[in-house]
């Protein structure tokens, strides 16, 4: 509740201060987490949710359950230390434009604060496969999610990433 009453009223000054009339706050792609033991964190739409706007045809999703991707769990000898992670990512479109991140694990709050930028930008599954992965680590396990390149070459950035 902070971030958006802290969002709003810094768009109250700019509007009343700043000389910007039209500036506004908008709360579509808002990031949230519930930490616990395992932080869950999400942004943008649910796989439902997706499907009710743009129907069953035209949204794809991707799921990965990797092992807890910390360095901390990576330098253990026991695989039972390492929490499952779970994480779920809802394109829709021929260039599936992420429209939904849903990630349970540690440092997930952390994660998908990046992503929800990427998002508000207009990121497609392409433009999360063009980035290289920081290992170990959960954020790593979202664009390294299905089989790489076998999403569309399609940017929604406006300058296209090289892949």
């Amino acid at each position: 509740l902070t971030p958006k009453t802290v969002a709003a009223a810094r768009r109250v000054t700019d509007r009343f201060f700043g000389g910007l009339e039209t500036a506004k706050v908008t709360f579509e792609n808002t990031p949230y987490a519930f930490l616990s033991s395992l932080t869950i964190a999400n942004v943008g739409l649910t796989e439902k949710e997706a499907i009710e706007k743009y129907g069953v045809d035209d949204v794809k999703v991707y799921r990965s359950y990797p092992k807890q991707g910390h360095l901390y769990h990576s330098l253990s000898n026991r695989d039972s230390d390492a929490p499952q992670s779970f994480i779920k990512m809802v394109c829709s479109g021929l260039n599936e434009q992420v429209v939904g991140l849903h990630i349970v694990g540690l440092g997930a709050e952390e994660a998908l604060q990046g992503f929800a930028l990427a998002m508000k930008m207009g990121a497609t599954k392409s433009d999360f496969d063009s980035c290289l992965a920081i290992e170990p680590s959960l954020a790593g396990e979202v664009v390294q999610m299905g089989i790489w390149g076998s999403s569309p070459q399609h940017s929604g950035a406006k300058v296209f990433p090289q892949v």
